[in-house]
C-alpha cells in the first residue's frame, strides 16, 4: 500500500515549496519542478531511473541521468525530499520548511515508507554520537519490517 497525495495538497506543497526557495535565494527551475511535482503525485519511494523514465513519457523527449540527479540532488539540499540509503530510492519529505531528521518505516513486501517526525529519537541519537566524538553528516534512520497490511497474523 502507497500513500497517495491529493491533488489540492501536492500544488499547495509545491507552491511552499516555490515560496521557500525565493525565500532563500534558490532557483526552482522548471525540470526540478516536474521532478518534485511526479514525486508529489505518487509519493513512495521512487529510483531516480523510475523518474527518469516517467519524466520521459511526460515529457515526451530523452533526458540525461545528470539532470534527473541534479533535480533530486537540489530537491534533496532543499529539504523537500529525503534519500533511503538501504534502497537508493527518493522520496517526499512530508514536513517541509521547517528542519528535522527522518526516521522510516520501511515495508519490506509492498515498499510502502511511512516518515516519522519525532525529535526525540533524533535528539537521543545525536547525543549518543557526540558522547562518542561522532559528528552526524546525514542522519538516515530506517527500520524495516512489515506493515500492518503485509504482517503476518499473530
Amino acid at each position: 500500500m502507497k500513500a497517495t497525495t491529493d491533488s489540492h495538497s501536492a500544488e499547495a506543497t509545491l507552491e511552499q515549496a516555490d515560496a521557500l526557495c525565493r525565500k532563500r535565494g534558490a532557483r526552482f527551475t522548471p525540470m526540478r519542478r516536474e521532478v518534485f511535482e511526479l514525486m508529489l503525485a505518487e509519493p513512495g519511494p521512487r529510483s531516480a531511473y523510475d523518474l527518469m523514465a516517467t519524466l520521459e513519457t511526460r515529457l515526451n523527449r530523452r533526458l540525461a541521468p545528470p539532470t534527473v540527479y541534479r533535480a533530486l540532488d537540489f530537491l534533496m539540499a532543499q529539504g523537500f525530499i529525503h534519500r533511503l540509503e538501504s534502497t537508493h530510492a527518493y522520496l517526499p519529505c512530508m514536513h517541509i520548511g521547517h528542519a528535522h531528521h527522518g526516521v522510516y518505516l520501511v515495508c519490506e513486501r509492498c515498499g510502502q515508507t511511512v516518515e516519522l517526525d519525532d525529535h526525540t529519537i533524533a535528539t537521543r541519537l545525536e547525543q549518543g554520537a557526540e558522547a562518542h566524538g561522532f559528528k552526524v553528516s546525514r542522519p538516515v534512520v530506517e527500520l524495516h519490517g512489515h506493515c500492518g497490511e503485509c504482517r503476518d497474523p499473530a
